[in-house]
């Protein structure tokens, strides 16, 4: 495996700060536990209303569900760390879990939908909208592009595989329309777009801003649909999250160019702007840069940190859906952080030199990583091919950085 190869590397192993308890996200209570509520049923309930007695040995957070581990386990420097044991097992819950409930995510300008599992375990659903192998077509604009459900498991992927880990655990998963949405949702809104196509396939479509009608309805062969499944992170009101907008937002107007396509020494009174002028902030959005530029991902209007860590911590890379669109394109202009700030981590750095030798090349190690997810193949072979592409153009900008 050049996948376990990889994560052996010394640049792999580059220890993170001594987390201390101020550096967790919670503090567990060692004496609330979780206990099954009869034997082979897979709900879980609350030992404040049932006795639980533990086997010798275990801990109270033995008895957690994998989900509420991943959350127990997030700190000021990472969301997991490198060596996660809990990650395959939660990346097989997202993708087995029994779904009790689906209702409609509100917001967002496309269908998007919340799952939630019998040990309350909760996953973000993005469903299929076009098939691997379509292209953005040139003459659309980023802001009207599809949200693709195989670029959100090839993102979160990608960004383990840059040592990043800031995009939480996604496995794509085939759903049943009938018995995983439409019988069971609670949410009337959304019950009322189902309907049946003339070629016998259930179909729904939901409120949002964007592509949410007949024209444009989800429907399944006849009622299997693929989609992603994101773990969700902890509600807003446990864990509170602070959104910031980007520097190198886009203007999303036809016509209008935003200030940092105008100025080329805008990065000048970037890091003069707090949270910019001090910290490794502009470090970890250039990080993100790179991340989305690999990707194509010309969306990143905003970006969120967990409130808790201030602004030393690192940087959530949410919303990846509008990523590996196109293969036979690169859009520079992602790079312009990158671009005018000449600025990158040492080590970001490092890893993607090594990232663009054999054996380590990017596109087999993204290729190995994906091949274990149920509905692969996730990526076609362009868009593998298309990440080596770009990976040495970056390498190409910080070598200029370095010659001036």
């Amino acid at each position: 495996s050049k996948l376990a190869a990889l994560f052996e590397h010394p640049l792999y192993n580059i220890p993170v700060p001594e987390v201390t308890e101020k550096d967790k996200l919670f503090v567990v209570n060692p004496m609330e536990k979780f206990s099954l509520r009869s034997s082979g049923s897979d709900e879980w309930v609350s030992s404040s209303k049932v006795e639980t007695l533990l086997p010798t040995g275990k801990t109270a957070y033995d008895t957690y569900p994998i989900w509420l581990k991943f959350h127990v386990g997030i700190n000021r420097y990472e969301l997991y760390p490198r060596r996660d044991p809990l990650m395959p097992t939660l990346l097989q819950d997202l993708a087995t879990q029994r779904i009790i409930s689906s209702v409609q995510k509100s917001g967002g300008t496309q269908l998007k939908l919340i799952m939630t599992f019998p040990n309350y375990g909760q996953a973000l659903f993005k469903p299929m909208k076009q098939t691997r192998d379509q292209e953005t077509p040139i003459d659309f604009f980023y802001f009207s592009d599809f949200e693709r459900h195989n670029a959100e498991i090839a993102a979160f992927h990608l960004d383990r595989i840059l040592d990043f880990r800031r995009i939480p655990p996604v496995s794509g998963r085939l759903v049943n329309i009938t018995k995983e949405i439409r019988d069971i949702t609670t949410d009337k809104k959304l019950a009322k777009t189902f309907f049946i196509s003339p070629a016998g396939n259930i179909c729904f479509y939901g409120e949002c801003s964007y592509y949410c009608s007949t024209e444009h309805a989800l429907c399944g062969k006849p009622d299997r649909l693929e989609g992603s499944m994101a773990a969700l992170l902890p509600d807003k009101t446990l864990a509170k999250r602070r959104s910031w907008r980007s520097p190198w937002r886009r203007s999303y107007h036809k016509s209008k160019k935003a200030e940092w396509e105008l100025n080329p020494n805008y990065c000048a009174q970037v890091r003069e702007t707090p949270p910019y002028d001090r910290g490794h902030r502009l470090l970890d959005l250039i990080d993100m840069t790179v991340l989305d530029f690999l990707m194509g991902n010309m969306d990143r209007h905003h970006y969120e940190t967990f409130e808790k860590f201030g602004n030393d911590t690192f940087l959530l890379h949410l919303d990846n859906g509008r990523g590996f669109g196109t293969h036979s394109r690169d859009e520079l202009s992602i790079l312009a952080p990158l671009q005018q700030c000449c600025s990158i981590k040492k080590s970001t750095y490092l890893r993607l030199q090594l990232l663009a030798t054999q054996p380590y090349l990017l596109s087999d190690l993204l290729r190995e990583a994906l091949a274990t997810d149920p509905l692969a193949p996730i990526l076609a072979e362009p868009h593998l091919r298309a990440l080596d592409r770009r990976l040495g153009k970056v390498l190409a900008v910080v070598g200029r950085c370095l010659a001036r």
